[in-house]
C-alpha cells in the first residue's frame, strides 16, 4: 500500500507545509544574525589577470596561492590556454600586499602579468543593490502576472511558493557560510522562473478542476491536481536536477555555488509547488464560486 494516497494527501500537505515554515523561520533567523557571506562581487578586492604555464591547473593555481596569500582565491579560466583571472581580497592598504608575480613564479615557469586592477567597497556595493533590485522587480512582475492570470486567493498561494524557495536558499547560504556572488545571484533569479513554472502547471489545474466539479471540496480538488501533475512535475525537475548535478560534479569550482543554487532550488520549488502553492488557497477558502461565470442582467 502506497504510504501517500487520495486518503492521506490533505495529511502530507499540511505537515509538509508546516515543516516549510519551520525551515523559513530558521532562514529568518540565520539571516538576521549572521548574514551573508558576500564574494568579491559585493565587497571589492583584486582582479588580476595573467598568462601562465599551461600545464597549470585551476586547482594547482587556487591551492598555491590560497597557502600564500593565507585567503580564498578564485581561479577562472581567461578563455586561452594559461590565461586566468584571479580574484581575492584586498588588503586595507595597499602597501601590505605582497607582489603577485614573485608568488606566481614559484610555481609556473611562464608568468606574464597582462592586468592588475581593484575593484573598490563601493563598486561592490552598487552590484548588490543592483542584484536586490533585480530580485524584487522579478517578484513584483511575478505578483503582476498572478495577479492577471489567477484569482487571488490561487495567485498568493504561487506567489508564497517564490518567497518559500528565495527565503530557503538565502537561508542555506547563511547557515553554511558559502560564498554569495553573482553566480548564485544568476541561479536565483533562474529558481524563480523554474519555481513559477511548476506553480502555474498546478494552479491552472486547480482551476480547471474548481470549474469542473463544483460539488467537491477545495482540499479534494488540490489532491487531484497534485495527483494529475505529480508525474510531470517529477519528471521535469528529475531531469533537470541530473543536468544540475554534472554541473556540480564537473563543473568545478567556477560553477560550484551556480549548481548547488540550482540544485537546492529546484529541489524546494518542487516541494513548495505541491505544499504552499495548495494549502495557502486552501486556508483561503478557495470555492467554485469565485470562478462561476458573472450571470448577465437586462438591466442596462
Amino acid at each position: 500500500m502506497s504510504l501517500i494516497n487520495m486518503n492521506n494527501a490533505t495529511k502530507w500537505r499540511h505537515f509538509g507545509t508546516l515543516i516549510s515554515f519551520v525551515l523559513i523561520a530558521l532562514s529568518i533567523i540565520s539571516l538576521s544574525t549572521k548574514g551573508l557571506n558576500f564574494g568579491l562581487d559585493f565587497t571589492g578586492g583584486m582582479i588580476s589577470e595573467v598568462r601562465l604555464d599551461p600545464s597549470l591547473t585551476a586547482n594547482d593555481i587556487q591551492h598555491k596561492l590560497e597557502a600564500a596569500l593565507h585567503q580564498p582565491v578564485t581561479v577562472v579560466s581567461g578563455g586561452e590556454s594559461g590565461d586566468w583571472v584571479l580574484r581575492y581580497a584586498a588588503p586595507e592598504t595597499l602597501s601590505d600586499q605582497p607582489e603577485l608575480k614573485p608568488l606566481l613564479e614559484s610555481f609556473s615557469k611562464q608568468v606574464e602579468m597582462i592586468n592588475v586592477s581593484l575593484m573598490g567597497p563601493q563598486v561592490g556595493q552598487e552590484l548588490a543593490e543592483q542584484g536586490g533590485l533585480a530580485v524584487l522587480i522579478t517578484l513584483l512582475v511575478i505578483l503582476g502576472y498572478l495577479s492577471y492570470r489567477f484569482e487571488w486567493r490561487l495567485a498568493s498561494g504561487a506567489l508564497l511558493a517564490l518567497l518559500h524557495d528565495v527565503f530557503l536558499l538565502l537561508g542555506f547560504f547563511s547557515i553554511t557560510g558559502m560564498e554569495f556572488n553573482l553566480t548564485v545571484l544568476a541561479a536565483l533569479l533562474a529558481v524563480l522562473g523554474y519555481s513559477l513554472n511548476d506553480s502555474i502547471i498546478i494552479s491552472d489545474r486547480i482551476r480547471e478542476l474548481l470549474k469542473a466539479n463544483v460539488d467537491l471540496p477545495i482540499a479534494e480538488l488540490n489532491n487531484r491536481a497534485i495527483a494529475s501533475t505529480l508525474s510531470r512535475t517529477l519528471i521535469t525537475s528529475g531531469t533537470t536536477l541530473i543536468s544540475v548535478g554534472s554541473l556540480w560534479l564537473l563543473g568545478g569550482e567556477p560553477l560550484f555555488g551556480f549548481s548547488v543554487t540550482m540544485f537546492i532550488g529546484i529541489v524546494a520549488g518542487t516541494w513548495s509547488t505541491m505544499t504552499i502553492a495548495t494549502i495557502i488557497p486552501e486556508m483561503a477558502k478557495l470555492g467554485p464560486q469565485h470562478y462561476a461565470p458573472t450571470p448577465i442582467t437586462d438591466n442596462p
